[in-house]
């Protein structure tokens, strides 16, 4: 700051009013919002913007910047009034909030220049900003900064918990996390309201240097962050006492307030507002970043070498993903691996043991491995790969629903998918991951069925954006491709036919091989079955589909290691929905399944060569 500290902690005083005006003045213009939670975090943010962060106005997203992610969303009006008090654009544009041809959306989304990720699904911005924090710390070795500002309210969420556990775990200490402690939720007062001993207790038994101050008093704010700066060895959090609705008259610290423009009460709060404010024009300026983050190279990435295989030989599509993943990592120093300590079952410990500091444990909490990951990626800094058991992925559908918000470029890798894991039984057994996935608008599906497959997967997925999913499996299974196979995002192979195939037979992963044994035991009674293998579940090749069912007459059977809804499937019978003349019979995992040998449990499932023969000779019938 400029001039003695007296008027700089004036006009930080003058800016907190000026955003709690621009807040209550952009909500009104929608007729909704939540200027009350705003006004809670206004000294909070005056003293983040004006005094502590270093950025640039002309390039918000500049790789060696300050990062600031604000989790609670639903204060998206406080992080615009920020960004265009510093000069960004225009305070008359906050008028748009919430309009649908605006960018100013009702929570943050990075259609804005200024923001990283999208939030406001509650409890996840502490992952992503420890990504970016761990990149910053151990990657970029860059003096940026990130800063996350985390409500009360959303502390409840475990996420948030598992994220101070890998910061502090981590030594993080480029982060700080802000606790903005209004003691009010959206429905009723939160859980521990004002007992900042409990919070402090809590956040320090994390590992975290832990600063309890008045978050309306610029002044403590001020040195809480400068002392966090100084702070080697561990993150720090400033657990900010503070109240919902600050400095609004007969509505501060009141309930029943949370989401609600202030309507003809805002005009009276404005006036009082700015009798408050002593300097109506504002000073201070931002501080440019410290020093450049080093330039970074992520496209083009390939393997260091073409696959390696004898056709017929047995291995794991899982042990594939390893290899193509350790061989990407050769050609490119910023693709990076993640796991949630499955990494010698997943694989991902191949690039571990080549480049160990380029792997990131993240240790049995799958959310934080997502929100990890994405933070990672952010402002294109790496290559990012995340591996779990294909099961668990489930319980972090909501950080992959957000990084689909959030226009994130992540590789997810789901091991051990369907009842072809075996013994392990159904509570490891991904067989709703493809449904998931697919429903994901911004995802890629891959599903290899050979080792050849699985590393052109892995170094496609590398060069694709979006959210990428690869699901691999357990089993040994046959090379059937040639290691110079070109393989492409949305493009089918066909690994059997003659120009007398009677039947169609779509499977993926095993269910391929199974399908290609059907096939051979189908010759002996006479019949012709073409094999199609999809490559990616999404985008299907729908035209390779309808043509290669057109091509043997009409009848396709569809053969996966997974539950009915929204799997292979159901993605073959939406590209053939409008062919009148084609029929199609869908195999999948109709119930529970339990415990038992691999091979046994397709068989049971009806899902086996000899279930695929079967329903092939009914099908023909018809």
């Amino acid at each position: 700051m400029k001039g003695d500290k007296k008027v700089d902690l004036q006009a930080l005083k003058d800016i907190a009013n000026k955003l709690r005006i621009d807040s209550i003045v952009a909500t009104n213009a929608s007729k909704s919002g939540h200027p009350t939670s705003c006004a809670s975090m206004a000294e909070i943010m005056s003293v983040l913007f004006f005094h502590t962060m270093k950025y640039k106005i002309s390039a918000p997203r500049d790789a060696s910047a300050d990062r600031f992610i604000l989790s609670k969303g639903h204060a998206a009006p406080i992080l615009y009034a920020a960004w265009a008090e510093a000069g960004l654009f225009p305070v008359e544009d906050l008028k748009n909030l919430r309009k649908l041809d605006s960018d100013l959306e009702g929570h943050p989304t990075p259609r804005l220049n200024f923001v990283d990720v999208g939030t406001g699904s509650l409890g996840q911005g502490l992952a992503v900003a420890a990504g970016m924090a761990y990149v910053g710390k151990y990657f970029d070795q860059a003096p940026y900064r990130v800063y996350c500002l985390v409500g009360d309210g959303e502390a409840a969420e475990g996420s948030v918990w598992e994220a101070l556990h890998f910061a502090g775990h981590y030594k993080l200490d480029n982060l700080v996390v802000i606790f903005d402690v209004n003691r009010l939720g959206q429905s009723e007062p939160t859980s521990l309201q004002h007992q900042m001993d409990v919070y402090d207790a809590r956040v320090k038994s994390f590992g975290l240097h832990s600063l309890v101050v008045d978050g309306h008093d610029v002044s403590e704010l001020v040195k809480a962050f400068d002392e966090a700066a100084s702070v080697s060895g561990k993150p720090t959090a400033i657990i900010a006492k503070t109240y919902k609705g600050r400095g609004f008259p007969n509505i501060e610290d009141q309930d029943n307030w949370h989401g609600k423009a202030l309507g003809g009460d805002g005009e009276k709060i404005i006036k009082h507002l700015q009798s408050l404010i002593k300097n109506q024009t504002i000073t201070l300026k931002p501080a440019p970043p410290v020093s450049a983050a080093p330039q970074v190279h992520i496209a083009d990435v390939t393997l260091s070498s073409p696959p390696a295989y004898k056709k017929g030989e047995l291995v794991a599509t899982r042990l594939a993903y390893g290899t193509g993943l350790k061989k990407i990592a050769d050609t490119n120093l910023r693709v990076i691996a993640l796991d949630g300590d499955t990494k010698n079952s997943t694989f991902s410990d191949k690039l571990r043991a080549a480049y160990p500091e380029r792997y990131i444990e993240c240790f049995i909490a799958e959310q934080t491995l997502v929100g990890v990951a994405t933070g990672a990626a952010c402002r294109d800094r790496a290559v990012v790969f995340a591996s779990t058991f294909a099961a668990f992925f489930t319980r972090t559908f909501d950080q992959i629903r957000m990084g689909a918000i959030s226009q994130s470029n992540i590789n997810l890798v789901g091991s051990h998918c369907g009842v072809s894991i075996g013994e392990d039984g159904p509570s490891q057994m991904g067989l709703e991951d493809i449904a998931l996935f697919r429903a994901v608008p911004t995802a890629t599906v891959f599903y290899p069925s050979d080792a050849v497959s699985t590393e052109r997967s892995v170094e496609l997925a590398a060069n694709t954006r979006g959210i990428c999913y690869i699901r691999t499996s357990r089993p040994n299974t046959a090379i059937i491709y040639d290691n110079d196979t070109v393989f492409k995002v949305g493009e089918a192979k066909i690994v059997r036919e003659s120009a007398k195939d009677s039947i169609l037979l779509i499977g993926s992963g095993v269910t391929l091989h199974e399908a290609l044994a059907a096939a051979d035991q189908l010759q002996q009674q006479g019949i012709n079955a073409r094999v199609l293998d999809p490559f990616t579940v999404k985008p299907l090749d729908e035209a390779a589909v309808r043509a290669h069912a057109h091509a043997v007459g009409g009848r396709v059977l569809v053969v996966e290691d997974h539950y009915q809804a929204g799997g292979l499937g159901e993605a073959v019978l939406s590209a053939l929905a409008l062919e009148r003349s084609v029929v199609v019979q869908h195999l999948y995992v109709k119930e529970v399944p339990r415990s038992g040998p691999p091979q046994a449990l397709l068989d049971k499932y009806g899902i086996s060569s000899k279930n695929i023969v079967l329903a092939a000779g009914k099908l023909l019938a018809v």
